[in-house]
């Protein structure tokens, strides 16, 4: 099995190769793995489905054991495909706290942090091909 990345990857259902290609694949595309589906109001307010997480975005859980949970993202690490967020900790033995680290595919935003003007520009721009 060759251990280079391939864009012309075909779907497997051998999970192997499922991790493999993820494990593998450059930043670009694995930024895209970062994207996470919207709350039905702001689905229906910019009128798509996912969108790339921030720091700084209001997010719920989903799934897991923190289900139902909310809080702001503090971290994206994209090299890791995981995120952080506030309110979300684990105890070691020693005592010391550290944040957990989240899969994306497991949140839905509530909120989108909109400070950055580049982001909210291509979040009207796709608004706008919607009602064309």
């Amino acid at each position: 099995m060759k251990t280079e990345w391939s864009k012309h990857w075909k779907s497997s259902i051998r999970p192997s190769k499922q991790r493999k290609y993820r494990y593998n694949a450059p930043l670009h595309i694995q930024q895209k793995f970062m994207d996470v589906h919207l709350s039905p109001e702001l689905r229906k307010k910019y009128g798509i489905r996912h969108v790339m997480i921030r720091k700084g975005d209001k997010v719920k859980i989903v799934r897991g054991q923190y289900k139902k949970k909310t809080g702001k993202i503090l971290k994206v690490l994209i090299l890791r495909q995981k995120v952080h967020m506030e309110g979300i900790e684990q105890t070691r033995k020693d005592g010391t706290k550290s944040f957990v680290a989240l899969q994306p595919t497991n949140l839905m935003i509530l909120e989108l942090d909109l400070t950055d003007k580049i982001r909210k520009e291509k979040l009207e721009k796709k608004t706008s091909k919607e009602k064309k």
